[in-house]
């Protein structure tokens, strides 16, 4: 399963990078909304920029700062939540696969439904993270009146200083909670919001984050090796880590399940037993499965009353 796993992680990377700046113009439109385009991203990218290696935020910062410059809503709004939309579906879809086939399941809502679904997703997911972030850039300023208000500025401001990263903390724990309960076509019962593969997903980003930029920051060394591209290397390094992360984690959560239903006397020694979502398409493809194989044996039948022929399709000799 390890091995599926960093397969699958690398096909969500390279989502990833797919969706990655077409949600962020989204996210500056959607923050425009609320008055808080530039000062938000400004401020959640200076935080940033004290934390990524410096290699890496010169790839990306040229197009962060260009992206501040564009209009944040009207056209920009409706054309960077539909390129969005299409974009990050896309990662959202791939990571339902891959939670299919860390639970053993298969898709079964039908086309429609499905996509319907990931759009929806896609969609709370950005506006989820755009209120992090609004939250996090205004909530200073509004911790500074408070306390100028009560005569405990400096207090307040301490408080603050831990509460804003109580607020990151919820909108990740949001955020892995939905990809990790919508997303494949399973109903487990009792599945909470904060799981043991959610904990251990959301402590392992940050702790494998931290070591490698202090690892590319102090050791690596590659600008010699990749040169002008030394950042979008790193950056995919990255996010090739996250979502192995992320992808174990469910792969807890699924042995957890497990160890759940055998202590339980069901049979999930091979595969576990649970509930699909929807099992519209599942009937359908096994449907035309049963068609495609009775015209293959039709085929078969046919050419059984021809002469035998060997495996390269040549007449074979008689006696």
């Amino acid at each position: 399963m390890l091995c599926g796993c960093i397969d699958l992680a690398g096909s969500l990377t390279f989502r990833t990078l797919l969706a990655l700046f077409p949600a962020l113009i989204a996210l500056v439109s959607i923050l425009g909304l609320f008055g808080q385009s530039e000062e938000s991203v400004v401020s959640m990218l200076n935080e940033a920029e004290d934390i990524v290696p410096e290699t890496a935020w010169g790839a990306v910062e040229p197009v962060l700062s260009e992206i501040l410059n564009t209009p944040s809503a009207g056209l920009g709004l409706v054309l960077g939540l539909v390129t969005t939309l299409w974009t990050a579906s896309g990662y959202v879809k791939t990571f339902g696969r891959a939670m299919n086939s860390i639970y053993d399941t298969t898709e079964g809502r039908g086309l429609i439904k499905y996509n319907l679904q990931m759009y929806l997703l896609t969609a709370f997911l950005l506006v989820l993270i755009a209120l992090g972030i609004v939250a996090f850039s205004i909530s200073g300023p509004i911790a500074e009146m408070i306390g100028s208000a009560v005569g405990l500025e400096e207090t307040t401001l301490r408080i603050w200083g831990v509460a804003r990263w109580i607020v990151i903390a919820v909108v990740v724990i949001l955020l892995v909670g939905l990809l990790y309960r919508t997303t494949p076509n399973i109903r487990v019962r009792g599945m909470r919001w904060v799981s043991a593969g959610a904990v251990l997903a959301i402590g392992g980003a940050v702790l494998a984050s931290l070591v490698f930029f202090f690892y590319v920051a102090n050791f690596g060394n590659y600008n010699a090796t990749y040169g002008t591209l030394a950042g979008v290397v790193i950056l995919m390094l990255w996010l090739f880590i996250v979502n192995i992360v992320l992808l174990f984690g469910a792969v807890v959560d699924s042995e957890v399940e497990r160890v759940r239903q055998l202590k339980a006397g069901m049979p999930a020694e091979e595969s576990l037993q649970l509930e699909a979502r929807d099992t519209v398409a599942i009937e359908k493809a096994e449907d035309q499965l049963a068609r495609d194989v009775e015209r293959a044996r039709t085929v078969r039948e046919a050419a059984g009353t021809a002469e035998p022929a060997d495996t390269a399709g040549n007449p074979r000799p008689e006696g």
